[in-house]
């Protein structure tokens, strides 16, 4: 997930509880998909939700990017 961002990603994480929980929550959804341990009918909304979540992890990146 966002690998350029690595060392920003976990820099966040240390700082930002909020961040944190978005970035152990997308790799859960990440790790359940790619075990196949969802049903086939979950597969689609968990795909969407891991989705959204990048998409709030990487808007948060680029937060805090603009802030420095």
């Amino acid at each position: 997930m966002l690998h350029e961002y690595t060392y920003l990603i976990n820099d966040l994480k240390k700082v930002d509880a909020r961040f944190a929980a978005l970035c152990k929550k997308h790799d859960e959804l990440n790790k359940k998909i790619d075990e196949n341990l969802a049903k086939p009918s979950e597969l689609d909304s968990l795909k969407k939700e891991k989705l959204k979540l990048k998409d709030e992890i990487y808007a948060q990146i680029l937060k805090h990017k603009e802030q420095k």
